[in-house]
């Protein structure tokens, strides 16, 4: 894990948001998200900076739009986020879980 995968882990493991469960590197369709909210159908992904340039965009946009498909919302934030604001993301975790 990169340090705020381990960071954000810390605060989303062991039902520790609303009483929800979440996984870590969870297989869904063809693809391996970062942490995933059965309950909740709720991804959440934390992005480097590969996920900024063209090619990152485009292969995003593809695994987003397959995931909506499923019914599945995606959030994501980068590293920096994380590692910066946690109080801000874990406070966008909450209000997007249903």
């Amino acid at each position: 894990m990169t340090d705020a995968e381990r960071k954000l882990w810390g605060k989303i493991r062991k039902d520790n948001v609303k009483g929800k469960r979440f996984y870590r590197q969870k297989i869904l369709g063809n693809y391996i998200v970062d942490f995933y909210c059965a309950s909740a159908k709720l991804v959440i992904e934390l992005d480097g900076g590969q996920h900024y340039k063209k090619d990152g965009k485009e292969k995003d946009s593809i695994r987003d739009a397959y995931l909506a498909s499923e019914g599945i919302k995606v959030i994501r934030f980068s590293d920096l986020d994380v590692l910066k604001n946690l109080d801000g993301v874990l406070q966008r975790i909450y209000e997007n879980i249903k």
